[in-house]
This record gives structure tokens, C-alpha cells and sequence, in this order.
């Protein structure tokens, strides 16, 4: 069975950082495009960043120039670096993996950012 499992979320003040993780389980990880997107309260999920099996990266607008995404085939690992975080930052965030047939969701991580 296919797993994502996050972790590295949590509180921080305005200009922070944090590290997200996200370890896959249960599939060929190298092969596919990984993307993390965010939700939230009241808001539908939206996509952050997305990189592909060849390392080739993309971003939302908001987020271009603080927050870096990359992989670590070895560990079946993708990550979410991101720094001088903004309140509107806050939300909860996802981790995705593009199989050809279907996508794979992590289970969320809580980011908070305020003073």
C-alpha cells in the first residue's frame, strides 16, 4: 500500500522558518513528480510547489524566492523549505505524489505563523 507520511510542522514567528518532510512508502518514489499544496481555514487546497522526477521546480507566485522544494531519492523523501514566513502563510500542508493513474495524499501538517 502506498503511504505519504509528513512531518516538520509546527508553530513559528513571522520571518521564520520551517521544514517540511514528507517519506513515501510502497512505490517506485524516483519515478514521479511530487507537489505540496496547502488549505487554509475556510479556503479550498491550493498548490505551493511542485518538482519533478528530473529535479525541475515550480511555485506559486506568493511563494517564489522563500520557499524551496527538492528530493532525496535515496530516502524516498521530498521537502518543503521555507523561510521568511508570512501569518498568510498559515494553513494546513500536503504532500502529493503524481503516479500515472491516480495521486497519492500525506495526511496534512499544521504551519502556524504568527507573533
Amino acid at each position: 500500500q502506498v503511504q505519504l507520511v509528513q512531518s516538520g510542522g509546527g508553530l513559528v514567528q513571522p520571518g521564520g522558518s520551517l521544514r517540511l518532510s514528507c517519506a513515501a512508502s510502497g512505490i517506485a518514489f524516483g519515478r514521479y513528480d511530487m507537489s505540496w499544496h496547502r488549505q487554509a481555514p475556510g479556503n479550498q487546497r491550493d498548490f505551493v510547489a511542485r518538482i519533478t522526477g528530473g529535479g525541475l521546480t515550480s511555485y506559486v507566485e506568493f511563494v517564489k524566492g522563500r520557499f524551496t522544494i527538492s528530493r532525496d531519492n535515496a530516502k524516498n523523501t521530498v521537502y518543503l523549505q521555507m523561510n521568511n514566513l508570512k501569518p498568510e502563510d498559515t494553513a494546513v500542508y500536503f504532500c502529493n505524489l503524481h503516479a500515472p493513474s491516480t495521486n497519492y495524499w500525506g495526511q496534512g501538517t499544521q504551519v502556524t505563523v504568527s507573533s
